[in-house]
């Protein structure tokens, strides 16, 4: 989600030269005055009422603008699981559900009239699939499977209109730059120009008919596009549907979702992964793109990259040149030259979400060590830029403690991952 330009900031955040050596961890008065104004902010976002076209019930609001994003409001479910009796943040996944078309199509951004913003057909309307695992984040806390079994119906429709739409004949998963949620992570060949092949773009909702010529050129780019990403996150959403089924006692259903993952796996490690360099890369024109940028990282989360592959694949985070930059874990690797050390949004900036993708990975791998310790530089450097600005940011810097360039501030949303999920969960 690019920011406006009046949300543009250019103000250098303080340094983090020495950080990683000098840094004091926050004491117990202060952290506890830095999550208590991440609740601050996460309440003021709370939406829903008289006031709302279609929205009535209360929800927590992703942050960006007047639109529901899915993903945002899925990342924003692993934090508030922590807090469901202080948050209605049920309700934010279930206005996605009230949504869904019969077929099983949800779009991942819906204005506040309830009109879906994106084209059906085409991947710019598909985000991460991941409202099976908020669903299981949110169980996690409460135990209600009363819940799951409420919501199941609708996570199958969802999986199986993914299936039907955007699988490819190799097993992989066509994707789109926007739709991803890495707005302009770069991921095509320096210089590529579409060769009019992809998907085509559809009517697109008048708000954003301004954005065509950019949604053109960037995200018709989905018949080569097979993107790692996407794939692994469809094979994390098949395994947590298959771990759904079998706590609601569908063994069938639950056998199933395991086969689906267990084949999504077995594509991604035949044609994603590069044994040269030891990473998944998105695929075009029927060759890897030798991109690495942290899309890469959902397959720890999903558990599909065999035990010696994900250890190449970790062992990037500690490597100066890709990964291993004093904030972690930038969006794209140092040695691209596209990385930018101020962010500029996807080309280098540390996000809530991703970062905590990274570090919940590393877990399912046995890499505790490795996680609470990237855990605690991401966390103290936001805290740091919490410090100096009263305020939490849509995404940092890989470098210093600063926010990135561009970002939103009271962006909570889903920074507020980092004092209300990260802490607890990792440094606690």
């Amino acid at each position: 989600m690019l920011a406006p330009a009046h949300l543009v900031t250019r103000r250098p955040g303080p340094s983090l030269a020495g950080y990683m050596s000098t840094a004091a961890t926050p004491s117990p008065e202060d952290l506890a005055r830095f999550r208590a104004r991440a609740l601050e902010l996460a309440r003021r976002r709370q939406r829903g009422g008289d006031s709302e076209p279609v929205f009535k019930r209360p929800f927590l609001d992703a942050a960006f603008n007047r639109n529901i994003f899915l993903w945002d409001s899925c990342f924003i479910a692993a934090w508030a699981k922590h807090h469901v009796d202080k948050f209605p943040v049920h309700q934010s996944l279930d206005n996605f559900y009230e949504r869904q078309e019969p077929d099983g199509f949800i779009c991942r951004e819906y204005l506040p009239d309830g009109a879906p913003l994106w084209p059906r057909s085409h991947p710019i309307a598909a985000n991460p699939p991941l409202l099976s695992w908020a669903e299981l984040e949110l169980h996690s806390r409460t135990g209600d499977l009363a819940r799951l079994g409420r919501v199941y119906p609708a996570l199958k429709r969802f999986r199986a209109w993914l299936r039907g739409t955007f699988l490819g004949d190799d097993g992989l998963y066509f994707g789109d730059m926007l739709g991803s949620g890495m707005d302009n992570i770069p991921r095509y060949p320096g210089g590529w120009e579409d060769d009019g092949k992809g998907i085509p773009l559809g009517a697109i909702h008048p708000s954003v008919e301004h954005l065509r010529g950019w949604l053109t050129r960037f995200s018709a780019w989905n018949i080569q596009g097979r993107f790692c990403d996407f794939s692994a996150q469809n094979a994390l959403d098949a395994l947590c549907l298959a771990r759904i089924a079998r706590l609601l006692g569908h063994a069938a259903d639950a056998e199933a979702f395991a086969a689906e993952h267990a084949a999504l796996a077995r594509a991604i490690n035949a044609h994603c992964w590069d044994e040269a360099d030891g990473f998944y890369f998105d695929l075009a024109y029927g060759q890897r793109l030798p991109r690495f940028h942290i899309g890469a990282y959902w397959t720890l989360l999903a558990e599909v990259a065999p035990p010696e592959r994900a250890a190449r694949l970790v062992a990037h985070l500690g490597d100066p040149r890709k990964f291993g930059r004093p904030v972690p874990v930038p969006a794209l690797a140092a040695d691209d030259p596209d990385y930018r050390p101020w962010g500029a949004y996807w080309h280098g900036g540390v996000w809530a979400p991703t970062t905590y993708m990274v570090l919940r990975g590393l877990v399912a791998y046995g890499h505790h060590d490795l996680a609470r310790r990237l855990a605690r530089r991401f966390h103290d450097a936001v805290f740091e830029v919490w410090r100096a600005t009263d305020t939490f940011w849509e995404n940092y810097s890989p470098e210093f403690a600063a926010y990135g360039q561009p970002a939103h501030p009271d962006f909570c949303g889903w920074t507020a991952l980092v004092p209300l999920a990260i802490g607890p969960e990792f440094l606690d």
